[in-house]
């Protein structure tokens, strides 16, 4: 119960400390450019698609889908030859 007590105080005496008020008003004065920039970019990026950007989306997501299996298989296809090479047969291992 003391515990909680002291923890109130201790709170409620860092929120009214004006030397960490003023503190905290310089870095959110030096922070703003930064902040105004994100929230540009993240007014524009973060947007849901409007129904007349769906069939562009889909269309490079079917180009993009398709590359992504092409290299999926190239990427196994080489792993597959370097075991052959590595363990010097097309099957097993020599145990």
């Amino acid at each position: 119960m003391k515990l909680s007590i002291s923890y109130r105080t201790s709170e409620h005496s860092l929120t009214n400390d004006p030397v960490l008020l003023h503190f905290r008003g310089t870095i959110i004065q030096w922070r703003a450019p930064q902040l105004d920039v994100f929230l540009k970019y993240a007014k524009v990026e973060l947007t849901p698609p409007t129904p007349g950007d769906i069939p562009a989306i889909r269309q490079s997501i079917v180009k993009e889908a398709w590359l992504n299996t092409l290299v999926t298989a190239e990427v196994i296809f080489w792993f597959y030859i370097g075991e052959c090479i590595g363990k010097r047969h097309l099957v097993g291992y020599n145990v």
